[in-house]
């Protein structure tokens, strides 16, 4: 059995429903949060690109749960080594979340393994909620039966933020802080670095205290010189 960790060092603090920006991922955001909190939900299975807001979603609906008194897994299958013995070994949870399915594709073992697990699930009145960067049609699974299964749960393709909803998301996150973030600021960091949302909130966070140790504003001179020094050291 996989040993359940503290869920207070686990769960990343943003990775809540509360800091999910929707855009136009707001029915699968609706359908997760059923899931979560209520047994008996339909199965839902996520797919999109990276940086889409998969594993958000699934960390989000387990932390949720948890809260709601439910034992809860998270189980992300692209850094957890042997998958089929990962898959075999799961018990105990009202609510597992897989991520990064796509690493199990063409391993018959852990194919098999997640099929059994399905079916367990299935059979124990227990929930699943899947994600990966593909439809199950597509991810390259081998086993027509898994496949099947897969294809059964309700499906979401989520969507990136578009330029302005990241916008208006990384403008509200500094005002919140007390930073006020000119569009030219704006226009100078999306030019030049990545527009991922995540990476884009990580790197604001930094931004708000090297600018409260320096007494600046944030300014282009100051975003570029702190770009500069990152790349830099690293």
């Amino acid at each position: 059995m996989i040993a359940q960790l503290p869920l207070a060092l686990r769960w990343p603090r943003r990775q809540r429903f509360e800091h999910f920006h929707a855009g136009a991922n707001a029915a699968a955001l609706a359908a997760v949060q059923t899931l979560a909190c209520e047994p008996g939900a339909a199965w839902i299975y996520l797919h999109g690109p990276a940086g889409c807001g998969r594993s958000h979603l699934l960390m989000a609906a387990c932390q949720a749960a948890a809260a709601a008194g439910r034992r809860v897994q998270y189980l992300p299958l692209a850094t957890l080594g042997d998958g089929a013995a990962v898959l075999r070994g799961v018990a105990g949870s009202e609510l597992l979340a897989l991520d990064d399915l796509g690493a199990i594709a063409r391993n018959r073992a852990a194919e098999h393994a997640l099929f059994d697990l399905y079916n367990r699930t299935r059979a124990e009145g227990s929930a699943l909620l899947f994600a990966a960067d593909a439809t199950p049609t597509h991810l390259g699974l081998e086993l027509p039966d898994l496949r099947s299964r897969l294809g059964a749960c309700t499906q979401f393709a989520l969507k990136l933020l578009d330029d302005g909803e990241r916008r208006v998301v990384l403008k509200a996150q500094a005002a919140a802080r007390g930073i006020e973030l000119d569009d030219s600021v704006l226009d100078w960091l999306f030019a030049r670095y990545a527009r991922d949302l995540g990476a884009l909130l990580d790197l604001l966070d930094r931004l708000d205290q090297a600018s409260l140790a320096a007494q600046r504003r944030i300014t282009i001179p100051f975003l570029r010189g702190f770009l500069r020094e990152g790349t830099e050291s690293g």
